[in-house]
């Protein structure tokens, strides 16, 4: 079993940068891949990135190219979303997920996830 819990949300400007943590225990995620979706009120949890622990790739959404980088420290357990130059349309609930099966953009492919950590950027 693997739990998640993610940090560092907060209420920002826009142009401001967030960096937003995803720690686990239960497992070490060294060997999991992870992603970050987010969910803003009204809409569907939407894949933001993700990263490969084999070899490293990473993902993201058109969106967010550009702003987001994902990454992990397998020391510390925990992986990150480096957010910059934040927009209005980024506020959501930020929640990371661990070990998909199958596609990596579709939130039903993963088995754990965290509570979620909110992000408000004001205009």
């Amino acid at each position: 079993q693997v739990q998640l819990v993610e940090s560092g949300g907060g209420l920002v400007q826009a142009g401001d940068s967030l960096r937003l943590s995803c720690a686990a225990s239960g497992r070490t995620l060294n060997t999991a891949d992870m992603a970050w979706f987010r969910q803003a009120p009204g809409k569907e949890r939407e894949f933001v990135a993700g990263n490969r622990w084999r070899g490293g790739s990473t993902y993201y959404a058109d969106f967010v190219k550009g702003r987001f980088t994902i990454s992990r420290d397998n020391a510390k357990n925990t992986v990150y979303l480096q957010m910059n130059s934040l927009k209005p349309e980024d506020t959501a609930v930020y929640h990371c997920a661990a070990e998909p099966r199958g596609s990596y953009y579709a939130q039903a492919n993963y088995a754990y996830w965290g509570q979620g950590t909110q992000v408000t950027v004001s205009s």
